[in-house]
């Protein structure tokens, strides 16, 4: 597994910043403020998530005024589905191969 495949898994691994990631792809850009009210968590807090989200490539903040709004991005997801459709890949072609150990046994 790669670098990236470590980093998307151990940011999304946290359930309040998958939460966050979450709710930025459900409800569109949200302010900092909006994120916070959300989260039932301190702002500080809510921001240091952000953070790791936007290290691992998964939000895009913009600047307005006082306030820092961010975005998901969803491409950052690309690495891990790519991922996950080998591990089904594999799995299927395991349980094929079962499935054809447990029909010559049958005969």
């Amino acid at each position: 597994m790669t670098d990236t495949h470590d980093i998307l898994f151990r940011t999304l691994g946290d359930p309040t910043r998958r939460a966050i990631f979450e709710s930025l792809c459900r409800d569109g850009e949200q302010t900092v403020g909006a994120l916070t009210a959300r989260a039932g968590i301190s702002q500080p807090a809510v921001s240091k998530h952000l953070g790791l989200l936007k290290q691992a490539g998964l939000v895009r903040d913009r600047h307005e005024g006082r306030q820092t709004h961010y975005t998901a991005q969803l491409q950052a997801l690309a690495p891990l589905a790519d991922w996950t459709n080998q591990m089904a890949r594999f799995w299927e072609s395991r349980f094929d191969d079962l499935e054809d150990l447990l029909k010559r046994m049958d005969q």
